[in-house]
């Protein structure tokens, strides 16, 4: 219990102190997430030893605080434009869910074989991996530098998939641990991940339209207070996580459903700060989560993966979406550089670490699961963290000149 403690004290001082120095740390080349984690390397048992993550405490701590984080971050993106944009989008974030992300599983979970995985284990490394993270990406689509540089339609598609296909993960997880666990039926997996679908959408709908119909009436009867107002979309989120669980429901997948209904129907003056106090809990609520990361990374496991670690690394960035997107680029109503730009920012961060302690949770127990996906997540967050700040200023000065 000290250690946990510990665990806190260093993970809240940390974050204070980016929050502080939120200003500099943006005009810098490396992102928030990038800080934390080097930070976590550093003061963990890798180096200083200062911070240590008992393993009975590491996956629910990861588990619990991912799925939390997953909850607010997709909320927030549900919530960054009015429903009518999400609306002139839906065919090409149709195309990434139904197309792209299939494709990066399955890409994913081939590279993964170069590391001597078997296939029903690659397969789930790959399931893992397939979503786009929203904690990371809304580093590229939300703020000045996004709004000045990049055009509205890729803010919009990148903001659309990333929501989606964090809460559509869960059955391909689902699809992966028929794979590796003995016992499990793929027809009983298939089940399950439709009707954990069906009901996410009839939750995330109701729970949305409701929360959005009641916030109108409770203007008109004085009785929501300016501060509730503020914090009102993050309490619906855990709401619905709440609700969705209970109904054993994909949690993540209803909470971005609610977030469309609840935009779709609030008025704008009710959603507009909202959605600014989202922004600022998707960027720096998540910074404490890739502290503890950079703390619990297993650099022994990693060890363990031998030379095709490296490979897997290095193909999972290149190929996991970067070619489906250049290839798709027209069908999605991208130009050529917008695909290569939604190409490669589609980083693998809080998502993938939450559906890696997800199957952990589940009952998966080799090492090399959690070794795997956590070493793509890794390289992820630093390749993202230090191209995402030059790559949308370059594409803007690119667009204006």
């Amino acid at each position: 219990m000290e250690q946990l403690h510990l665990v806190y004290a260093v993970v809240g001082v940390v974050g204070v102190a980016l929050a502080l120095l939120s200003t500099v740390v943006r005009r810098s080349p490396v992102s928030e997430p990038l800080v934390a984690l080097v930070l976590g390397v550093l003061a963990g048992p890798a180096v200083l030893g200062l911070v240590v993550v008992p393993d009975d405490v590491r996956d629910p701590l990861l588990l619990e605080g991912t799925r939390l984080l997953l909850a607010w971050s997709v909320m927030a993106a549900a919530l960054r434009f009015r429903f009518s944009g999400f609306r002139s989008v839906v065919r090409p974030v149709v195309l990434l869910l139904v197309l792209v992300m299939p494709l990066a599983m399955l890409l994913s979970g081939a590279a993964a074989l170069a590391m001597g995985l078997p296939l029903g284990l690659a397969l789930l490394v790959g399931a893992c991996l397939s979503p786009t993270d929203p904690v990371l990406a809304s580093s590229v689509v939300s703020g000045g530098p996004a709004e000045r540089d990049l055009p509205a339609r890729l803010r919009q598609v990148l903001t659309g998939e990333s929501g989606a296909n964090d809460g559509l993960g869960l059955p391909f997880v689902l699809l992966g641990l028929a794979a590796v666990l003995p016992g499990e039926a793929l027809g009983t997996a298939v089940g399950d991940a439709v009707r954990e679908v069906v009901v996410a959408v009839v939750v995330g709908v109701v729970l949305g339209t409701l929360a959005g119909r009641l916030v109108p009436r409770a203007d008109d009867d004085r009785t929501l207070a300016g501060g509730p107002r503020l914090v009102l979309t993050l309490l619906l989120a855990v709401a619905v996580l709440g609700v969705a669980r209970v109904a054993g429901a994909d949690g993540v997948l209803a909470v971005f459903v609610a977030g469309l209904a609840y935009d779709r129907v609030v008025p704008t003056s009710d959603r507009e700060p909202q959605s600014s106090l989202d922004e600022a809990v998707n960027r720096y609520a998540v910074l404490p989560f890739f502290l503890v990361l950079g703390v619990v990374l297993p650099w022994a496991d990693w060890a363990d993966l031998g030379w095709g670690a490296a490979v897997f690394a290095v193909a999972v960035l290149l190929v996991r979406r970067l070619p489906a997107l250049l290839l798709l680029h027209r069908p999605l109503g991208l130009s050529r550089r917008d695909g290569a730009f939604a190409g490669w920012f589609g980083p693998m961060g809080v998502s993938a670490v939450f559906y890696l302690v997800y199957s952990l949770d589940e009952g998966v127990t080799d090492p090399r699961l959690f070794a795997a996906g956590s070493l793509a997540v890794a390289v992820s967050t630093l390749a993202f963290g230090v191209t995402a700040a030059p790559a949308t200023r370059r594409y803007g000065r690119v667009a204006q000149g």
